[in-house]
C-alpha cells in the first residue's frame, strides 16, 4: 500500500493529510502517518452504528453532536494553528462534541468531550497506548476503549489534575452512567443485543 510522498522533513501536516489519497484512510500522530486501512470489520460496525444510534437518539434536541468515523479530529494546543501546522488528525469510531464552535464543514478542531475507540487488531495497541496518552494531554474528558471480543467497556474520566484515573470497567449487561451528559445512560445489553451479529 503506497505511503504518501515523502518528505525532507519526515513530518507531515494536515494540509499535506488533505491530498492524499480518498480510497485510503490515515491518521497523524505528532506529524507520523499511520495508515488505517483496510477498514473494521462487520463486527466492529454493528458495535459501533448501536452505540452510536443511543447517544443520538438521546441528543437529538441537545446542544451536544455525535459523529462517527471516518470524520477528522485535528488535536492541536493552539486552536488557531494552519491546516499547514496542525500536525495530529485522528478518527476516532465516534465523538461527542458539546461546542459547536470546534466544527465545522470537514473536521472537529480541538478536543472532543467524549472519544469512543472500539478495539481492531491492527489498532489495538495505538489504541491502549499512544492515543491514550494524546487524548489525556489535549483534554477530553471521557476515553472510551471498547474490547468487542470480551464485551468489556474501559471508561476513562478525566479528573481535577487533568489526568485519567483508573479506568471504570463496564461489561455486557451493565448500564454504563455518563456523568457530562447529564442523567443519560446506555444499557449496554441493548447495544451489543441491537446488532445482527451476536459477538460468539
Amino acid at each position: 500500500m503506497a505511503l504518501p510522498k515523502f518528505k525532507e522533513e519526515d513530518r507531515f501536516t494536515y494540509a499535506d493529510y488533505l491530498t492524499w489519497n480518498d480510497d485510503q484512510r490515515w491518521e497523524l500522530i505528532d506529524g507520523n502517518a499511520f495508515c488505517m486501512s483496510p477498514g473494521p470489520n462487520r463486527r466492529h460496525q454493528e458495535l459501533l452504528l448501536a452505540l452510536a444510534r443511543r447517544f443520538a437518539d438521546y441528543l437529538d434536541d441537545k446542544r451536544c453532536t455525535v459523529l462517527v468515523a471516518p470524520f477528522d479530529v485535528c488535536l492541536s494546543s493552539n486552536a488557531k494553528e494552519s491546516d499547514e501546522e496542525i500536525g495530529t488528525v485522528i478518527q476516532p469510531d465516534i465523538i461527542i462534541v458539546c461546542d459547536p464552535g470546534k466544527l465545522d464543514d470537514r473536521a472537529c478542531k480541538g478536543a472532543p468531550d467524549l472519544i469512543v475507540e472500539i478495539l481492531s487488531p491492527s489498532t489495538l495497541k495505538r489504541d491502549i497506548t499512544t492515543k491514550y496518552e494524546l487524548y489525556q494531554l489535549n483534554g477530553v474528558k471521557e476515553y472510551w476503549i471498547m474490547f468487542p471480543n470480551d464485551r468489556t467497556l474501559l471508561v476513562y474520566r478525566l479528573s481535577g489534575d487533568n489526568r485519567y484515573g483508573a479506568p471504570e470497567v463496564f461489561g455486557e449487561a451493565d448500564i454504563v452512567p455518563i456523568p457530562l451528559l447529564g442523567d443519560f445512560s446506555i444499557d449496554m445489553a441493548t447495544v451489543y443485543k441491537s446488532g445482527v451479529v451476536r459477538f460468539a
